[in-house]
């Protein structure tokens, strides 16, 4: 790995909402124009619900529903974004730092590769990474299951963290 670092740890992270019409579509907290948006408790960013268990679960501090609970009115229609970077100050106080990131999204609609660079771009920011150490990637599911009948939306992601210098 370029730049002097070492993986100490690796989380994964995986979401999954339900579209729903009448919702913003929000991926790595970037507005999406689409006639339906994702279904949850906060904006309901399953790219970033990911990334944020993948904090989580690489530093050993449980996972987004302990941290954020969805019955928890404090909670509701929360920015992704804002939620990530609590966890990223929690890795950091653990002794970690992001080192890379991986983020698969999968959906049917809407097609998402002219928005790639900006969602990568966005979760650089968030994450304080170059963005040549964070990747997104765009699938659809085939026409298989709820993601693939454009029911809803998933994603995956990998993140590695080193050791804070």
């Amino acid at each position: 790995m370029g730049g002097g670092r070492t993986i100490d740890a690796v989380g994964m992270g995986w979401d999954l909402h339900r579209l729903e019409a009448g919702r913003p579509l929000i991926l790595c907290n970037i507005p999406i124009p689409f006639e339906k948006g994702l279904l949850g408790h906060s904006d309901a960013d399953v790219a970033l619900h990911a990334v944020t268990d993948a904090l989580l679960g690489a530093a050993g501090l449980g996972d987004i529903g302990e941290k954020f609970p969805p019955d928890d009115p404090k909670w509701a229609g929360s920015d992704s974004g804002r939620l990530l970077r609590m966890v990223l100050a929690d890795v950091g106080r653990a002794g970690f730092q992001a080192a890379n990131v991986d983020v698969t999204i999968v959906a049917e609609r809407p097609k998402l590769r002219s928005y790639k660079p900006q969602m990568r771009q966005r979760l650089s920011e968030l994450l304080d990474l170059p963005a040549e150490r964070v990747n997104i990637k765009a699938k659809t599911a085939e026409g298989v299951d709820a993601v693939g009948r454009g029911e809803a939306i998933a994603a995956y992601a990998i993140v590695g963290l080193a050791k804070k210098c």
